[in-house]
């Protein structure tokens, strides 16, 4: 069910962007991203050609994606992060999203655990991420999964202006 994006994944890649920028205009849902500023298939196209966009896909189907790489946002730098780990220990999972008509399937729960483990793999016990503020069903279910809010940052953030940035961690054993 998961595997590395490929080129031929772009459009239902940007599509699942698309679908979540809609409903956020349509009020249906609070994520605070702007559409034709962040995400867009550009977004989802550099992360691709990088290698490190992943995909959870369901009979030829792609129901979430997110990139998964060490890069640290620069961001990060100001959130009191319970731990300073090298670099080299620590994994970031960045824009996880999940087809809207695929929510409540457990979908991002999964996609998550397949974070937790791709960073086992790679030796790193430190994970990372970050949500907007405003994106409440994002941090209820990283906190479920046993992620810790550090900080929020205010910011301008992937060319949005305003961001409150939640910065969130966990540590593996």
């Amino acid at each position: 069910m998961f595997r590395q994006a490929r080129p031929g994944d772009l459009d239902q890649i940007a599509a699942i962007y698309d679908h979540i920028l809609d409903q956020e205009e349509a009020g249906l849902s609070t994520v605070g991203w702007q559409r034709g500023v962040y995400p867009t298939r550009q977004t989802a196209a550099a992360a691709i050609a990088a290698g490190d966009m992943f995909v959870a896909e369901e009979d030829g189907v792609i129901l979430a994606a997110a990139r998964i790489n060490q890069e640290q946002v620069p961001e990060y730098a100001q959130a009191a992060w319970t731990t300073d780990p090298p670099p080299a220990e620590v994994m970031v999972l960045h824009t996880l999203v999940v087809e809207p008509q695929a929510k409540g399937r457990g979908v991002g729960s999964r996609f998550v655990a397949f974070y937790e483990d791709y960073a086992k793999a790679h030796g790193c016990r430190h994970l990372r991420m970050d949500t907007n503020q405003r994106n409440a069903a994002a941090r209820a279910l990283y906190a479920r999964l046993g992620y810790g809010e550090v900080s929020i940052v205010s910011c301008v953030f992937n060319g949005i202006a305003g961001v409150k940035l939640v910065c969130l961690e966990k540590i593996l054993p």
